[in-house]
């Protein structure tokens, strides 16, 4: 018997998500591009730019478990919908209301639309859709693809940017942005929904649950070094170059580069996730990432340096996203993911608040990224062994 449709219709899902996630996170990592020009722009030092980014990135965190329970509720595709425009909106703001005004209400709607079309709302309807034996490869997999949005996206920004300045680089953005609202429509569900499997909880339920698990409070602490680590790269990693005497157009490769070898790293930790420990794989993510930044910071920035930097960021850039989701599925089931890898991914924007905005306020203080860099390395052997404590249920276990 042939298969229907409506079998692989998962597979749909997964890549209409991995093309959201790709421009949603894909021009959130070239915000690092405008810092100077904003913050030169409005006569300001680096800390008003990199509060505003802050503040994005808590709002992002705020709001992701709130749209993540109405994505739950409602179906994903709906708030995708609305957050592309929430997004597209903040970006059009920015470049046509050039003030200090202008610029953190713009980085309030991206924060808004990334919490209800960014990587939450795909990834739960990904781990929904896909069959049990292949979902933490789905997951890996839109993570993986999503990543092509920062190794495109940033250097055409740079492009635009050196063409047309960096208000009319905002505006084709902007434009990018809206016409996601074609692409959310890809993760609607037909009327045969696969069954969710997995305790019949209520969303109380399920938050009562997950506020009394150690395992499920671990993971979330470790969450924050991931945001702390990638938001201070991608917002401080061009100045710092810069201040080398490096040219702008290492840093955008640079950070063009982490997005390319994501999508390989991406991939390679989700098959990790379906094959062995999820929480061994995510621990050691974390202490790989301490060492590559010692190293980087033990050694004088060159072009050379810089790239294999990005190589090798990229490789351990976001493949915590599908071993962390993994854990919360192996813990709860795929039911209210949306929602409980909102709360995690909460306290994975608190630390990229951290990131972005001292890492301004330690610049325009000392005039360097020094100590700032050598907190990200600790960081990640922090992250390391918080992550090697949790206790992770067995196959068998996990679905009894």
């Amino acid at each position: 018997m042939t298969s229907t449709p409506r079998q692989h219709r998962w597979l749909l899902i997964m890549f209409a998500g991995a093309a959201l996630v790709s421009v949603t996170l894909g021009i959130r990592q070239v915000f690092g591009l405008f810092l100077q020009p904003i913050s030169v722009e409005l006569g300001a030092g680096f800390q008003l730019f990199s509060l505003a980014i802050a503040i994005q990135n808590l709002i992002w965190g705020l709001s992701a478990p709130f749209f993540g329970a109405a994505a739950d509720r409602f179906g994903p595709w709906r708030v995708a919908a609305l957050g592309t425009l929430l997004y597209a909106s903040g970006l059009f703001l920015m470049a046509s209301y050039v003030t200090e005004a202008g610029v953190f209400i713009g980085q309030v709607l991206i924060g808004l639309g990334l919490g209800s079309a960014g990587i939450s709302i795909a990834i739960g309807a990904v781990a929904r859709a896909a069959p049990p034996e292949k979902r933490s490869l789905a997951m890996g997999l839109v993570t993986s693809f999503g990543s092509f949005g920062q190794f495109a996206l940033v250097p055409v920004t740079q492009i635009l940017m050196s063409s047309g300045g960096w208000q009319f680089a905002l505006v084709m953005l902007s434009v990018i942005m809206a016409s996601m609202v074609a692409v959310s429509m890809g993760l609607r569900t037909s009327g045969g929904a696969r069954p969710i499997e997995g305790p019949m909880l209520s969303t109380g339920a399920a938050l009562k649950q997950a506020a009394t698990s150690r395992d499920y409070i671990l993971l979330t602490v470790g969450f924050f070094v991931c945001g702390l680590q990638l938001v201070f790269i991608t917002t401080h990693l061009p100045a710092y170059l810069h201040d080398a005497g490096l040219a702008p157009d290492i840093a955008s490769w640079t950070l063009a580069l982490i997005g390319l070898f994501n999508i390989i790293g991406a991939f390679i930790c989700g098959w990790l996730g379906g094959v062995v420990s999820k929480k061994k794989s995510l621990a050691t993510v974390y202490l790989l990432r301490g060492i590559v930044i010692t190293g980087f910071i033990l050694i004088p920035p060159t072009p050379t340096t810089a790239l294999i930097f990005g190589a090798c960021m990229g490789l351990l850039w976001l493949g915590t996203i599908p071993l962390t989701s993994g854990l919360i599925v192996v813990f709860f089931g795929p039911r209210y993911l949306s929602m409980l890898y909102g709360i995690v991914f909460l306290s994975h924007q608190i630390g990229s608040f951290v990131g972005a905005w001292f890492g301004g306020i330690w610049y325009d203080w000392f005039g360097n990224y020094e100590v700032m860099w050598w907190l990200n390395a600790g960081a990640g052997l922090f992250a390391f062994i918080i992550n090697w404590a949790i206790r992770e249920p067995q196959p068998a276990v996990a679905a009894a």
